[in-house]
C-alpha cells in the first residue's frame, strides 16, 4: 500500500451523552469521505495531547494516517482540554465514555466503521477493559505495558506486597491533573476549568490505599475475570525491562483464540523507540494489524506464532544499558512449559536431582533497606531506574547456587519457588529474586517475586501467620526470557525485605526457612523457531522540540552509618519545553526521598514535591504541590498538600490528609 497525504485536526470536540465535552486531536488521511471512508484507532489518555504524549503521538499517528488510517488521540474526562474532573483510573465512567466515543467515530462520514483501540500504559490498560465491554464498532486492539490483573501487576500491590510505586504514581497523577487546559483551545473558561479540576480532583492514594485486599474495586476492569468473554483480536507487547511484563503471557493463555504476544527487552514505552535495543518496527506490526482487523486485508497479521519474544542472553547490569545481548524466537502455540526442578542438596547448592537432601533450617531477617539495587517497578530509561548488580542485595539475602552449569538452561515462562518456613510475628513479606551469577561474579537479576505471606492462600482474604507455625507457601515470580550459559552459576536469593521497591510489614520478622522443603521450578523453552522481528528503519523516531532549559534525571542511596537511616533519593526534571506548533511551554519536576532506619519498619517515611510549569508569552500557570507518608502499627497516614499559581497570584490552596487502617500489610 502506498502512502497517502493526511492533515491534523488540532481540536475536535466530541459531545457526549450527558453533555461533557471531550478534546480529540486527529491525523486524517486526505482521502477520507464518505465515498472514501477510512478506519480509525483510538487512543483514550489523562496525559495531555497538547503536550503530555505529543511526542510520541507524533512519531506515530502521521505513520498510521499516512497508511490510511484516522488517529484519533482523545484526552480522559478533566484533563487536557476535556470538560468535567477525573474520577479515578479505569473507572464504569471512564469506559463507557470511551464507548460512547468508539460510536461517534463509527457514525462520522468519513468512517468505514471499523474502529481500532490502543495504547500503552493506562491507554492499554482501558483498550482491554473497553474491548470487554464488547462495544459493536470496536473490531481489535493493541495494548502495550498492560495488565489482565489491577491488583497483582500493576502499580498498586503484588500478592499483597504494597508496591511504592503506588505512592510514586499517586504524586504523578497529583502533578498531571493540577494543570490547567490550555485557553488557546477552550478560551476564557480554562480558569473556571482548572480550578474545577483543583477542587474536586480525587484523592488518589486514599482511594487505592481504602482497597489494601483484591475486592471488588480491584476485579473491576480486571479482564482476567472472565478471559472467555472477551471478543476481539489483541496483540499485546510488553518488555523484559518493565514491570508490566506478565501480561502478553497471560493473555495467550487466558485467550489462546484471540491473542498474540510480543515481549522484548524494552523498558516502559513504545517499542519503535524504546531501550536496551533491538527495537521493533512497531509502525508495521500495527499497520498490518489495523488493515487486517479494520480493513478486511490479507495481511498475515492472523497468521504471527502466538508469542514471539526476546531471549536475554547474560546482559549485565549497567549504568545505561543501550543494547541487549540475546536472540528473537517464535512459538507457533504457547503451552505450559516444562519446567527444571531444582533442589538443595547436602552442601545446600542448587541442583537438579540431588544425591542427598539438605537438612535443617535457615533463619532470615534482611536489613530492612536491603533491595536498594532494585531499579524502579515500571522503567521509562535503561540506566539505574533497571535493577543493578546484585551484590549489594544478596549480601541482606539467604543465597543457594547452583555449580557452575556446564550446558545452556534457556527459561519463557513464569519460575515457582515453594518451601515451608515459619515466623516470629504475624506479617511478614517473602522476595524472591533468580540471578545469573556470570564467572567475575556479576550478578544479574532476572526475575523477582514477592509475598505478603498473609496472603499465601490468596488476596481477597489474608490470614496472619501463627508465630512460629510452620506453613507451606508457593511463590510466582515475574515472566522472564533468559539464557544461562555455559560457565554462569544460577542463584536463588531470599529476602524478608526489599525496600523501597515494597513497604515493610509493621512487624520486622524472623523466618525460619525449612531448606529440606525448597523447591524452585524454572520454564523451559522448549520448542521453538528462531525468528526475525524487524527493527524501525528511522532511529530517531521523536520530534524534537525546542528546548528553552535543560533537564536532568538524579539517583542516590545515603547511609547515615551513625542514625542507621537510608535514604533513597530520587529527582526528575524534564526540563522546559516548547512545542513548535502551538507554542505551549512546560516543565515538570518531581524529588522524592524514601527513608528507614534499620530495626524500626514503623519508621518508614516516604516525601515528593513537584512543580508543574506551563507558559506561552505573557500567560502562565504553575502547580506546586507535596506528599508524604508515613505509617505505624495500625495505620497508613498521607498529607497532601497543593497551590496553584496564574502568573505568581496564588489562586488555589489545599491541604488533606488520611488516616487509613492497614489491612493485614
Amino acid at each position: 500500500m502506498t502512502d497517502t497525504s493526511f492533515h491534523v485536526i488540532e481540536n475536535e470536540w466530541i459531545m457526549l451523552k450527558d453533555g461533557t465535552r471531550l478534546a480529540a486531536r486527529i491525523w486524517m488521511p486526505d482521502t477520507a469521505s464518505k465515498d472514501a471512508p477510512v478506519p480509525a484507532v483510538l487512543e483514550f489518555l489523562p496525559y495531555r495531547k497538547r503536550n503530555g504524549t505529543a511526542p510520541r503521538d507524533e512519531s506515530t499517528y502521521p505513520v498510521v494516517a499516512a497508511a490510511g488510517i484516522a488517529g484519533v488521540r482523545v484526552d480522559i474526562r478533566g484533563s487536557g482540554e476535556s470538560d468535567g474532573v477525573i474520577d479515578g483510573e479505569y473507572t464504569p465512567r471512564e469506559l463507557s465514555d470511551a464507548v460512547e466515543i468508539i460510536e461517534w467515530i463509527a457514525s462520522q462520514p468519513w468512517s468505514n466503521a471499523g474502529v481500532g483501540m490502543m495504547g500503552i500504559s493506562w491507554g492499554g490498560f482501558n483498550c482491554l477493559q473497553v474491548a470487554a465491554l464488547k462495544p459493536p464498532s470496536l473490531k481489535a486492539v493493541i495494548s502495550i505495558a498492560s495488565t489482565v490483573d489491577r491488583y497483582n501487576d500493576d502499580i498498586h500491590y503484588k500478592n499483597g506486597a504494597h508496591l511504592s510505586a503506588q505512592f510514586s504514581w499517586a504524586v504523578t497523577m497529583s502533578a498531571y491533573q493540577s494543570r490547567s487546559p490550555d485557553p488557546e483551545l477552550v478560551g476564557e473558561r480554562w480558569y473556571d476549568m482548572w480550578l474545577e479540576r483543583l477542587e474536586h480532583e480525587p484523592f488518589f492514594m486514599e482511594d487505592w490505599l481504602s482497597h489494601q485486599c483484591r475486592d471488588d474495586f480491584w476485579r473491576q476492569g480486571s479482564i482476567c475475570e472472565s478471559f472467555d468473554d472477551f471478543p476481539v483480536p489483541a496483540l499485546v507487547i510488553a518488555g523484559w525491562a518493565d514491570g508490566y511484563r506478565n501480561t502478553p503471557l497471560k493473555a495467550v493463555e487466558g485467550m489462546p483464540t484471540k491473542a498474540k504476544a510480543l515481549i522484548g527487552p524494552w523498558v516502559h514505552k513504545y517499542p519503535h523507540f524504546a531501550y536496551p535495543k533491538p527495537r521493533a518496527d512497531f509502525h508495521a506490526e500495527a499497520i498490518a494489524w489495523w488493515r487486517r482487523w479494520l480493513c478486511d486485508e490479507n495481511t498475515g497479521a492472523d497468521d504471527l506464532p502466538q508469542v514471539r519474544a526476546f531471549i536475554l542472553d547474560g546482559p549485565k547490569p549497567s549504568r545505561w544499558r543501550e543494547t541487549d545481548p540475546g536472540y528473537w524466537i517464535s512459538k507457533d502455540a504457547w503451552t505450559e512449559p516444562q519446567k527444571l526442578t531444582l533442589r538443595l542438596d547436602a552442601a545446600e547448592r542448587l541442583q537438579q536431582d540431588p544425591a542427598s537432601s539438605a537438612s535443617g533450617t535457615a533463619s532470615l531477617q534482611s536489613p530492612l533497606d536491603t533491595g536498594t539495587t532494585a531499579g524502579e517497578w515500571f522503567t521509562l530509561k535503561p540506566d539505574a531506574e533497571m535493577a543493578g548488580d546484585q551484590r549489594l542485595d544478596d549480601a541482606g539475602s539467604l543465597l543457594f547456587d547452583s555449580q557452575v552449569l556446564d550446558t545452556e538452561h534457556v527459561l519463557l515462562g513464569q519460575p515457582s519457588l515453594s518451601l515451608a518456613l515459619s515466623s516470629d510475628a504475624p506479617l511478614a513479606n517473602l522476595i524472591v529474586r533468580l540471578v545469573d551469577v556470570h564467572p567475575d561474579g556479576t550478578a544479574t537479576r532476572v526475575s523477582y517475586g514477592v509475598l505478603n505471606l498473609a496472603h499465601r492462600n490468596g488476596n481477597a482474604h489474608p490470614q496472619p501467620l501463627k508465630p512460629d507455625e510452620t506453613v507451606e507457601v508457593t511463590l510466582v515470580l515475574d515472566a522472564c526470557g533468559y539464557r544461562f550459559a555455559p560457565g554462569h552459576r544460577m542463584r536463588v536469593s531470599l529476602s524478608s525485605a526489599y525496600w523501597p521497591t515494597i513497604l515493610p510489614p509493621p512487624f520486622d520478622a524472623t523466618l525460619m526457612i525449612d531448606l529440606a522443603s525448597l523447591l524452585i521450578e524454572l520454564p523451559l523453552l522448549g520448542d521453538h523457531r528462531r525468528a526475525e522481528v524487524a527493527e524501525p528503519a528511522n532511529p530517531d523516531p521523536l520530534p524534537r522540540y525546542e528546548v528553552i532549559a535543560d533537564g536532568c534525571s538524579t539517583r542516590s542511596v545515603e547511609r547515615d552509618l551513625r542514625e542507621g537511616v537510608t535514604r533513597y533519593k530520587v529527582s526528575e526534571d524534564t526540563g522546559l519545553n516548547r512545542h513548535p506548533g502551538n507554542g505551549l511551554a512546560t516543565r515538570d519536576t518531581v524529588d522524592q526521598v524514601w527513608s528507614i532506619k534499620q530495626g524500626d519498619p514503623l519508621s518508614m517515611k516516604a516525601e515528593a514535591h513537584y512543580t508543574c510549569t506551563a507558559k506561552r508569552e505573557d500567560w502562565e500557570t504553575r502547580s506546586v504541590g507535596s506528599m508524604r507518608m508515613s505509617c505505624t502499627e495500625t495505620e497508613w497516614i498521607v498529607t497532601e498538600r497543593r497551590e496553584a499559581f496564574h502568573g505568581e497570584r496564588r489562586v488555589f490552596s489545599r491541604e488533606r490528609s488520611v488516616h487509613i487502617p492497614r489491612n493485614q500489610m
